[in-house]
């Protein structure tokens, strides 16, 4: 009778179907098998450095030109101006205001938006199957609006004259809720004037907006969390918060970690929602990175150099917050 060790071991050494596939290709091709995983992958990096790497390119070569109407035109050719334009850009204040509105409000959006999305992620997973499939498409809907659309919507609710916010605000009392200095109502409220209301009404549109994905996310998250783990803190007398910081919280880091990188990134880059809340860029003082460089860029006279000079500086700030944030993340999970 054959040894069960010996024929397991020659069963084990048999390849597989998937391998000797593979081994066909690659005797066929005339390639090491080794390499036909990174053949494969080359259509995608081409595609992906036409889509990406080349526009990137494009833009650092352009931050260190002078580029304007008659360059672009084909009249007069680039001029390299080194690092003039980072140099103008560093130096006005308008940048420092921009990065300040930057940073400010993607701190607040991000994490309203994690916060809130959790909280709909977490109800979802409570309600039945039906119930929270009709939650999840309601939710999806307002995801999938375009970003412009968005701000369209948010400009029309936040109309000084029709918006529905000011009339909202007038059905509360004014012992709870007075208006500004000066109006004996709310009507007529210029939220999109200043720069601390125009962000407000920024910060509730992006919020409305993102929270659906994060909420799915984390939907889908929970649902591979075994419900015994649930059933065994409600018998041992954990509350919610206990249980969602004890068992939810750490086994949707990873969740969590990608999620915020992603709205990290969503949110530092706004425009369209910006552009169409402010009608342009017409309010300096209100400008974020994005806004700034496409006003530099296309505003006359159009400076597209020092345009791509902020935009490579956001890039940097994007990357340079993404690999501490991501190093941080894999240091907890060493530990």
């Amino acid at each position: 009778m054959a040894n069960p060790t010996t024929v397991a071991r020659g069963r084990d050494s048999s390849p597989s179907p998937g391998r000797r596939r593979n081994d066909r290709a690659a005797r066929a091709s005339g390639l090491p098998v080794w390499s036909i995983p990174y053949v494969l992958l080359v259509p995608g990096l081409v595609v992906i450095a036409g889509l990406l790497l080349y526009p990137m390119v494009q833009l650092g070569i352009m931050s260190f030109q002078k580029v304007g109407l008659a360059q672009i035109r084909g009249t007069r050719p680039a001029e390299w101006v080194g690092l003039d334009n980072f140099d103008k850009v560093l130096s006005n204040d308008i940048f420092w205001s921009a990065l300040r509105n930057t940073v400010v409000f993607a701190f607040v959006a991000v994490s309203l938006t994690l916060i809130v999305g959790t909280a709909v992620g977490v109800l979802l997973h409570r309600l039945g199957r039906k119930m929270s499939l009709f939650v999840v498409i309601g939710c999806m809907f307002a995801w999938a609006v375009p970003p412009v659309a968005q701000g369209v919507i948010w400009r029309s609710l936040f109309d000084a004259e029709s918006g529905i916010i000011n009339w909202a605000l007038n059905l509360v009392p004014h012992w709870l809720l007075s208006p500004p200095d000066g109006q004996e109502s709310w009507s007529g409220t210029p939220w999109l004037n200043d720069t601390i209301p125009l962000y407000i009404a920024l910060v509730v549109c992006v919020v409305w907006a993102g929270f659906p994905f994060i909420a799915v996310s984390v939907l889908a998250g929970l649902k591979g969390i075994p419900a015994e783990l649930y059933e065994a803190a409600r018998v041992d007398g954990a509350g919610a918060w206990r249980t969602f910081r004890k068992i939810t919280l750490p086994l949707l880091k990873p969740v969590f970690a990608v999620l915020t990188i992603l709205s990290i990134i969503w949110d530092f880059k706004v425009f369209s929602q910006l552009y169409v809340l402010m009608n342009g860029p017409t309010n300096r003082d209100g400008f974020n990175l994005s806004m700034y460089a496409v006003a530099e860029a296309f505003k006359p006279p159009q400076k597209l150099g020092t345009g791509a000079a902020i935009s490579v500086v956001l890039t940097i700030i994007l990357l340079i917050i993404t690999v501490v944030y991501v190093r941080q993340i894999v240091k907890q999970e060493e530990m």
